[in-house]
């Protein structure tokens, strides 16, 4: 019986080290240049402020003890934490009618702005109190999930709004080799709800598509491909003969016939 043994141990050993290259390779289908740079347009785009968003206000001034009525924290350098808790805390969240309360100033509508038409609105209001000031606006909750088939899973903060989709996937440490390229899913959420677009990364449009930016609260998630499918199933198959195979040598070794 050992001959069953070993062909079992061949076709695993084959399927687990055949993965062709074409499968695992990203951008393809475009021919690079080692003298040239291959030049690719793709604009950003603006992140409009939803609900449950949380942004940082900072107001400067040559006033500190007039701007600090402005700010919900006492440290000196807002931005400079990076906790979920005190981010939370010490941050503005929209809420569900688009608002945020400042000191002073009350409620500022800011849902479906831009970060910089928001920070105008916050300046407008502060400017009725104080003279001479500069407000920052940060959002501090631009955060992605990454799952599946990467090699460290998880939810990552990102501080750069240009952060593109292989940095995302960067930040989990790249795909394991039996990731499905040609089939990540991208969960984006929308005013109305979410939205779900098959990304394939093995091709050189990529670069191009409207969705090789992240935003905000983006989860992608990277399917086995079929070998993680078939693997199992010749494991178990070799579960079956090996069972067989020692139920044959028990049944010889009492003479049973």
């Amino acid at each position: 019986m050992s001959h069953y043994r070993l062909l079992i141990f061949l076709l695993l050993a084959s399927f687990t080290s055949c993965i062709p290259s074409k499968d695992i390779s990203y951008l393809q289908g475009q021919k690079y240049s080692l003298n040239k740079a291959s030049e690719v347009s793709n604009q950003r785009p603006e992140y409009h402020l939803q609900a449950n968003d949380i942004l940082n206000i900072a107001v400067q001034s040559a006033q500190p003890e007039l701007s600090r009525v402005f700010s919900l924290t006492e440290s000196t350098s807002p931005f400079g934490t990076s906790d979920p808790g005190a981010t939370y805390l010490n941050g503005y969240v929209i809420d569900n009618n688009g608002n945020i309360t400042l000191p002073t100033a009350g409620k500022l509508p800011v849902q479906g702005l831009t970060l910089l038409q928001a920070q105008d609105v916050v300046q407008k209001a502060v400017n009725n109190y104080m003279r001479g000031t500069t407000v920052i606006v940060k959002l501090v909750n631009f955060k992605i999930t990454v799952l599946g088939e990467v090699r460290n899973p998880g939810a990552y903060y990102i501080q750069n709004p240009s952060t593109n989709l292989l940095q995302g996937l960067g930040l989990a440490g790249d795909l394991t080799t039996l990731g499905n390229r040609r089939n990540v899913k991208l969960i984006r959420q929308t005013p109305t709800g979410s939205e779900v677009t098959l990304i394939d990364l093995t091709r050189a449009d990529l670069l191009t598509s409207n969705y090789y930016y992240l935003l905000p609260n983006d989860v992608l998630y990277v399917e086995p491909s079929k070998a993680v499918t078939q693997r199992g199933n010749l494991t178990n198959l070799g579960i079956v003969f090996s069972g067989i195979t020692t139920i044959v040598l028990l049944l010889n070794y009492f003479g049973v016939k």
